[in-house]
């Protein structure tokens, strides 16, 4: 399977400045700022929204242009739970969905999980994974902090 080399892009010194530009390339319709967010490793993956698992670059370039011929995504990440380590990051996202329809406008929900390592290009996403849209927003279960004295 052929590898997509990464496009050029701003420098993406943080997760957090990656998951930036993953949602801007969504609600843009860019695939290429898209792409280019991505690692060019082979095991890359993707699960969309009720879809099946997309491995590898070419393979998630192209499920995103098949959506991207729909229109732009016009999708915001919100409540974002954060792990990182030093050459690892994992996201925890409520991604809110705003989309008008004949009744008006409306907001789907979706829970997602997106997965950062550093490479030597900088930061690149090697997974992300949708659960299916909800028109309720998500419920959150914290637990409360434990005191370690």
């Amino acid at each position: 399977m052929p590898v997509i080399k990464a496009h050029r892009v701003a420098p993406l010194t943080s997760p957090d400045d990656l998951e930036t530009q993953f949602y801007e390339a969504l609600r843009e319709g860019d695939l290429d700022k898209l792409s280019a967010v991505w690692a060019d490793d082979d095991e890359v993956f993707c699960v969309h929204p009720g879809g099946p698992r997309v491995i590898g670059p070419a393979a998630i370039r192209a499920s995103f242009d098949a959506i991207f011929s729909n229109g732009a995504i016009p999708v915001h990440a919100e409540r974002v739970r954060r792990v990182h380590m030093v050459s690892s990051a994992t996201h925890s996202v409520v991604e809110r969905v705003d989309i008008v329809t004949a009744e008006g406008p409306q907001t789907a929900w979706v829970l997602a999980t997106n997965v950062y390592v550093k490479t030597e290009q900088g930061w690149r996403m090697v997974a992300h994974h949708s659960s299916p849209g909800s028109q309720r927003e998500p419920v959150e279960v914290i637990e409360a902090p434990s005191v370690l004295h």
